[in-house]
């Protein structure tokens, strides 16, 4: 049995991408802890599990839970169920607090992600995460990492070297694809808060997309053919790049996972599956 560190930030979580991988460790027997800036339990993003203020008329009270949309980009039944399941959990509910923690304490780390800017930046840009992220790297221990979550390995940055623990790593992330479409559809339909599903805007003078996970991402690697998508070549390629289809348990053939030596990642909600047994397996 393994000792697993999942950190998190107060709030904004994503719930597929924390519960999902929590579900599948623990139905395999490791043990799973969890760690937040002040020790107290966390809460995932309520948007991405109500769906309620992703429609048009969200704004509105009498409306707001009224979801299409909202019932279509929000976490699935499953993942719902397994975050109900995690909120129960002793370890969820009693977490370390992030300047407690040493790697040594954990055979393995696993970061989730979530892409609301209110608490996830926090996450994000934490010195104390991104320094388990190092040692983690250095101690050679199983590392996982989900959509978001890479972005934290992407800044942990070896002050030796001047490099992020992934330079010279395979890796996948949140595509390009993947988050433009998400805001172009929040742009309209969260109109009264657009760009819900960009973490960091695109400063003036840089590209579109510059900020974006995929982009930020690629920048810490050594060499732009590092950072991996699915392959045109791929039986499942439309599937796992619609941005509508999600794995599951019972079928994890639409999951995209990549995995260079220790360390696995993963996409979006859509692979939580697929990135939880990969990591499993490595454990």
């Amino acid at each position: 049995m393994a000792r697993v560190l999942i950190p998190i930030p107060r709030r904004d979580f994503d719930p597929t991408e924390t519960a999902v991988p929590w579900c599948v460790l623990t139905e395999r027997g490791h043990e799973v802890m969890f760690a937040t800036p002040d020790g107290a339990p966390g809460a995932a993003d309520e948007l991405m599990l109500t769906g309620e203020g992703l429609d048009v008329w969200g704004f509105l009270p009498l409306l707001r839970k009224l979801t299409l949309v909202g019932g279509v980009l929000r976490a699935n039944a499953d993942a719902r169920s397994a975050y109900a399941a995690m909120q129960e959990d002793k370890a969820f509910n009693t977490p370390m607090r992030w300047a407690d923690l040493a790697t040594a304490q954990f055979d393995a780390v696993l970061f989730p992600g979530g892409h609301r800017a209110r608490g996830m930046r926090e996450y994000l840009e934490s010195a104390q995460v991104q320094q388990v992220a190092r040692d983690a790297f250095a101690r050679r221990i199983p590392v996982g990492a989900i959509c978001h979550g890479v972005l934290v390995l992407a800044r942990s940055v070896d002050p030796a070297t001047g490099r992020s623990v992934l330079h010279g790593r395979k890796t996948t992330a949140l595509t390009w694809k993947f988050e433009n479409a998400g805001d172009s559809i929040a742009n309209v339909t969260r109109f009264w808060d657009t760009h819900y599903y960009r973490t960091y805007r695109d400063p003036p003078g840089k590209p579109t997309g510059f900020m974006s996970v995929q982009q930020e991402v690629t920048r810490a690697l050594a060499n732009v053919d590092d950072f991996v998508d699915v392959p045109s070549s791929d039986p499942e390629f439309k599937r796992r790049t619609s941005g509508t289809v999600r794995d599951s348990d019972a079928d994890r053939s639409a999951g995209f996972v990549v995995r260079d030596g220790n360390y696995v990642s993963a996409r979006w909600p859509g692979d939580a599956h697929a990135f939880a047994h990969a990591f499993a397996d490595l454990l």
